[in-house]
């Protein structure tokens, strides 16, 4: 399968669309510490994603529960 590149440029509703169907994960850690005494510390994680996408990974790592009728 070929790699192309294409010079066009992606609009904001491309991205965002992209960005919903596919989902984005941020996890960060920082931690600042003067003379081995911890000054700060923040963590921090967002998930960006559709409700489709969510919901297909969260009930694969069982975050959903499943409706019974």
């Amino acid at each position: 399968m070929a790699v192309e590149k294409t010079m066009a440029s992606s609009s904001l509703a491309e991205v965002v669309d992209r960005i919903l169907d596919k989902g984005v994960v941020v996890d960060a850690w920082v931690r600042v510490s003067l003379v081995g005494i911890e000054i700060l510390a923040i963590e921090a994680r967002a998930v960006v994603s559709g409700v489709d996408t969510f919901l297909k990974y969260a009930e694969a790592v069982g975050l959903t529960t499943a409706a019974t009728a």
